[in-house]
């Protein structure tokens, strides 16, 4: 069964790479999951480009996994030399954009889930959901679904971790901050000029250090991505507009980090974009992480941002492939990853369930 699952989970995932499905263009790409739960004759539901199914004994006296991973992807990178939505394999790696991010953890928990479909005495429920608009963080994505699916006492999120166990994960907020200054023609002086006045804030941000740090996922991580200012050579700016990325570990809110800036950075305004992506983790004595440490997998933080920063519940990050190769050229998955993926996936709910 499992080997008829992985050959018909691969033939999924080559169908995801030749349909283009940018984050809110998913519509192409939901209909090949739509037509793979029917194939496999499990009933579903659709919401927007979301699609979601629970096993065939839900029983709502039983607490519930969410399994979960996205069938957008983002825009080729500029160095791809292979065509990124023809699916080929050779020596042994499926090429195309999103095969790795995160089309091979979504077919495989999708084969995941239909292996225990219709088995019964489940000690959890299992609720699946292949959702849109994770790349983008998007309104109508997971975090649109959790009002709709059954309540959730845990989730497995499929991205890649080579399939090692990331218990953690840091979350997310984006800041927009202005340093003020006096406009006026280069030609005259000016003692008030935001660009240089702007170089002992963008020191602050360079040398600041939250108190805080974390076991699994280490310090917050602040970092300046983007600086504008001025239209042309004779004018002084008003103003210069900095964007500042935070990577919040799971010692401190987003809200917390937010007031932190407020009231330190020597900026003259600073507003966050939003407070929703936060970090998320599972208890390192949780029973999904011992059954995956008792199959010898690894547990460690990922500073990366997935689907779990729009979670409350315990969740766990696990899946085939590489977060090295997402987003770059080229993108692959290794065939043997899915398989393992899938194997390593009913082993570890078999444990649980």
């Amino acid at each position: 069964m499992i080997d008829k699952l992985t050959t018909k989970a691969i033939n999924l995932l080559k169908q995801l790479i030749e349909t283009p499905s940018f984050s809110f263009e998913e519509e192409q790409t939901a209909q090949h999951i739509e037509h793979w739960f029917q194939h496999q004759s499990i009933p579903f539901n659709r919401q927007k480009n979301n699609i979601w199914s629970t096993n065939a004994y839900f029983d709502e006296s039983k607490p519930t996994i969410l399994l979960n991973s996205h069938h957008d992807t983002v825009q080729p990178n500029s160095g791809y030399t292979k065509d990124p939505f023809k699916a080929v394999i050779k020596d042994g790696k499926l090429y195309g954009l999103g095969s790795n991010d995160a089309g091979g953890c979504l077919v495989s928990l999708l084969a995941t889930f239909a292996y225990f479909y219709a088995k019964k005495d489940l000690k959890y429920n299992l609720v699946l959901v292949a959702s849109a608009e994770e790349e983008k963080s998007g309104d109508n994505g997971l975090n649109s679904m959790l009002s709709i699916i059954p309540k959730i006492e845990v989730a497995i999120v499929g991205e890649p971790t080579l399939m090692q166990l990331a218990v953690a994960e840091k979350g997310l907020v984006v800041f927009d901050a202005k340093i003020k200054g006096t406009p006026s023609h280069a030609a005259h002086p000016n003692t008030d000029n935001a660009i240089y006045n702007c170089i002992p804030v963008l020191q602050w941000f360079q040398d600041y250090k939250f108190e805080r740090t974390s076991s699994v996922l280490g310090d917050v991580k602040m970092t300046v991505t983007q600086i504008k200012a001025g239209k042309q050579h004779n004018a002084i700016p008003a103003e210069v507009e900095l964007v500042v990325d935070v990577r919040v570990n799971d010692s401190y809110t987003n809200k917390e980090i937010e007031t932190i800036l407020k009231e330190k950075a020597p900026s003259t305004s600073i507003v966050a974009r939003s407070l929703r992506l936060n970090s998320s983790s599972i208890p390192l004595d949780h029973e999904l992480v011992k059954a995956g440490t008792e199959l010898g997998r690894t547990t460690y933080g990922s500073p990366t941002l997935s689907d779990q920063a729009v979670l409350t519940c315990p969740s766990l990050k696990l899946g085939p492939g590489d977060s090295r190769r997402s987003h770059t050229a080229d993108e692959f998955i290794y065939v043997n990853e899915i398989e393992d993926g899938i194997k390593t996936y009913i082993n570890l709910l078999k444990k649980v369930l």
